[in-house]
């Protein structure tokens, strides 16, 4: 919805609550259902309500449990039963400077105010591993933000009594919990309430009047930021950026004005612009977000483009350049399907606000945030909390990598008339094991991102995933591929649960990268062998739909399984006997 993407009217949004939610909730879209326990030490009714907004507009329909009014430490050390019945899926921590108990007198030594640091930093930590231990779900934790006033001026940063030095002090211990522990989310209301202005935010009058920690406009900013944060934590977020070229990555018309007349680089300000604008998105590409171009140009004059000397990306740095005179929704729809991705896990970046209007008029759930000013690019991109990352794991580094293989892939599948030639080509070879530590992390992750090859569209937290992997009546798989091209990582996950002996196929998915590659008939393989070790008479299948798995609604027939059931809703289960099974892997060597 374009009232609620960056930047948005906040008075509008708090105006006009009730009737985007109507509108939101009669638009059709297929969300799925999020418990979120909020535990606030100030006023969080109107931050819900904004919350509940801006996640629906993202996919995911929340249900909201809140505790009364401050008692978010009673609630963490001692929950009710009606907090232990909700059983959150997130728990989110609205905690701010007014919660702070301890802070320092200039009369304490620097053993009094380290003492009363410790003492502050041991009562969150405690707040946290209690809810840890008692819901096994990711936690949300706002750090600080600074102090409305400074007694000691500018040294006050400096000085050991200092507010400035102490909220400072007490955030990085907040920093250094999350940095050793899964699940564990720090929002940056310190960034947000400087970005915003802090005396503007700090406004002592919506605290006095309604303990509000911030002031009453900045609210819906507050929420979409939290929201932000729990959309990434549920696979929610935005996996490319597709670029317009003129007057979006340069000035001018490279067309018209040739290689020399575009403005990017250090001469004048707005060539500077544009090159500061490169450099950001190149630095994106570096955590993980794949790059493509859809311009509306010939494809030599856009490669001209991007090697302007001065420029800062290169076409290297593209795993995918649309450049020609057909329309860019088609184009776009091209991209997302060459790289097997959904088309509204594209951002769409382009000048031109007609192109903008008829891309997201055609592709549902593509955004094209207003791109007005070269000087705002930066600002409306990076605000948008498009690409918040929750995790950065070596896949995700290495994604643009994985992509370009992927495109040498499909050049090499061409030269084969035989398609079964092609993939004897490949060389492949896959690590298909129990679940490993070192995997845990990025096996949650695919969890909550795969939608297309995800037969029963289960999601787990990093404390859910760790459970299974200690539990013994679980079988968990892993696969790992690897080819003459590169490495693809860890790109399917089975979890199987045993019962007698039938084993319930909970969760069964795989990254569509590597779609018919034999990786399924090799899992299926392994998942085979594994349970029958186990005494596993029967493996049960199940495949639930959505309007994004239709592909693999008839998997499970594929491999030779039976369907036994079938609802009204699709909902389907199937059975394979593990005696007499034949393996159906024949193009990947198995480690």
């Amino acid at each position: 919805m374009k009232e609620l993407q960056y930047p948005f009217d906040s008075q509008m949004i708090l105006r006009k609550r009730k009737a985007l939610r109507r509108k939101l909730a009669e638009d059709g879209s297929s969300r799925f259902v999020k418990k979120i326990a909020v535990l606030g030490g100030s006023t969080t009714s109107d931050i819900v309500k904004c919350m509940e907004l801006f996640l629906l507009d993202n996919g995911i329909e929340p249900v909201f449990y809140e505790c009364e009014y401050a008692q978010y430490e009673q609630q963490a050390m001692f929950p009710d039963q009606e907090f232990l019945d909700f059983a959150p899926d997130l728990i989110f921590l609205h905690t701010s400077n007014r919660n702070i108990r301890n802070l320092p007198d200039m009369t304490d030594s620097r053993e009094g105010v380290n003492e009363k640091l410790e003492a502050e930093a041991s009562r969150f930590e405690a707040i946290w591993d209690r809810l840890r231990e008692t819901f096994h779900c990711p936690i949300v934790q706002n750090n600080f933000e600074p102090p409305l006033y400074r007694i000691l001026g500018s040294r006050d940063c400096a000085d050991y009594r200092g507010t400035v030095n102490y909220i400072g002090r007490l955030n990085d211990r907040l920093y250094a919990y999350a940095d050793r522990t899964e699940d564990f989310h720090v929002h940056d209301l310190s960034y947000l309430a400087s970005d915003y202005g802090l005396k503007e935010w700090l406004n002592p009058y919506y605290w006095n009047m309604y303990k509000y920690c911030m002031c009453f406009d900045a609210i819906p900013l507050f929420a979409f930021s939290v929201s932000n944060i729990i959309k990434a934590v549920f696979g929610r977020n935005r996996k490319a950026l597709a670029l317009d070229l003129d007057n979006t990555l340069w000035g001018g018309v490279v067309g018209d004005d040739g290689v020399d007349g575009i403005e990017v680089g250090q001469e004048t300000g707005v060539a500077q612009s544009y090159y500061e604008f490169q450099a950001y998105i190149r630095r994106l590409k570096s955590a993980g977000i794949m790059l493509t171009v859809c311009s509306k140009n010939d494809l030599e004059n856009a490669m001209d483009g991007l090697r302007h000397p001065d420029g800062a990306l290169r076409p290297e740095d593209f795993v995918c350049i649309r450049a020609n005179w057909e329309n860019k929704d088609r184009n776009l729809a091209e991209i997302a399907a060459e790289l097997n991705i959904l088309p509204e896990s594209i951002v769409f970046v382009d000048d031109n606000p007609a192109e903008r209007a008829i891309a997201e008029a055609q592709i549902p759930g593509l955004q094209a945030p207003e791109m007005e000013g070269v000087e705002n690019y930066i600002i409306t991109l990076d605000r948008g909390g498009y690409f918040e990352a929750v995790s950065l794991n070596e896949d995700d580094l290495k994604r643009n990598e994985m992509y370009m293989e992927n495109a040498r892939r499909a050049a090499s599948q061409a030269a084969f008339a035989d398609y079964g030639e092609y993939l004897d080509s490949l060389d492949m070879e896959a690590v298909i094991e129990d679940f490993q530590p070192v995997y845990l992390a990025r096996i949650t992750q695919l969890t909550n991102k795969s939608n297309q090859f995800n037969l029963t569209t289960r999601r787990y937290s990093a404390a859910e995933m760790e459970s299974i992997w200690k539990d013994p009546s679980y079988i968990r798989l892993y696969g790992k591929l690897t080819d003459r091209f590169g490495d693809n990582g860890v790109v399917s996950v089975v979890i199987g649960r045993k019962e007698g002996d039938i084993l319930h196929i909970d969760l069964w998915l795989m990254s569509c990268r590597v779609l018919k590659r034999d990786m399924e008939q090799a899992m299926l393989d392994r998942l085979v062998e594994t349970a029958s070790a186990s005494g596993i008479r029967l493996i049960r299948g199940y495949y639930y739909p959505t309007k994004k798995n239709a592909m693999v609604r008839e998997l499970y027939g594929t491999f030779g399984f039976t369907k036994v059931s079938e609802d009204e809703a699709g909902n389907t289960v199937w059975e394979l006997p593990t005696a007499g099974y034949t393996p159906q892997n024949r193009y990947i060597h198995i480690i």
